[in-house]
């Protein structure tokens, strides 16, 4: 969040919205908001949530955005859904076409070093492939695959997009997290977790 520009009155894409948290926000703030998401279960969500606050519509980022014109909207988010995509450069060049020249994209992914200090046996680092986590936060233990890459890998991508890295931050737990669950904070507060980058289109 910290990462995002003044939205109010900006027209901005949610690129992989979920159940629509960051979509109500966004609204909430002031943006015109098109919502899109493969899952139709994470569409169904997000339409409780906002009713018709947003246009929100199912779309496989792997797709063109045919739907969205050049240079269209101010601002590209696109939190935790990159990880599940293996080629990058194809979405972030759609990204780059329907971005206005002085828009912005904010997106997040999980920090590839922690991939070492959850996955066992995981000895590749610098290789972009397949790999499948464990997830256990929800109550059950779910099998969640993804893919690894570098951070070396990120900023390529983003470069032969067309884009440059204004910012990166290596997420840490809020105090919001340490009320909440204390023993939690402490682990995620000494190991990394997430990238938070925020490119703008190269001049």
């Amino acid at each position: 969040l910290s990462l995002l520009p003044d939205v109010k009155g900006r027209r901005v894409l949610d690129a992989g919205c979920g159940p629509g948290l960051y979509a109500d926000l966004l609204v909430q703030l002031g943006a015109e908001v098109v919502a899109v998401d493969a899952s139709p279960r994470m569409l169904e969500h997000a339409r409780r949530r906002l009713g018709v606050r947003s246009t929100i519509m199912q779309h496989d980022l792997r797709e063109p955005l045919a739907f969205l014109g050049d240079g269209s909207v101010n601002l590209v988010l696109a939190s935790l859904v990159m990880d599940y995509i293996m080629d990058w450069v194809p979405v972030f060049r759609e990204f780059r076409r329907v971005l206005k020249s002085d828009g912005v994209l904010v997106f997040s992914v999980g920090h590839p070093a922690i991939n070492f200090v959850l996955k066992e046996g995981m000895e590749d680092y610098f290789s972009v492939h397949r790999m499948e986590m464990l997830w256990t936060g929800f109550g059950v233990e779910v099998v969640m695959p993804s893919i690894h890459r570098p951070i070396e890998a990120i900023v390529e991508a983003l470069h032969e997009a067309g884009f440059l890295v204004e910012r990166l931050i290596e997420a840490r737990p809020t105090e919001d997290y340490r009320r909440v669950d204390p023993e939690g904070y402490v682990k995620v507060s000494k190991r990394p977790s997430f990238l938070n980058i925020k490119a703008v289109p190269k001049p």
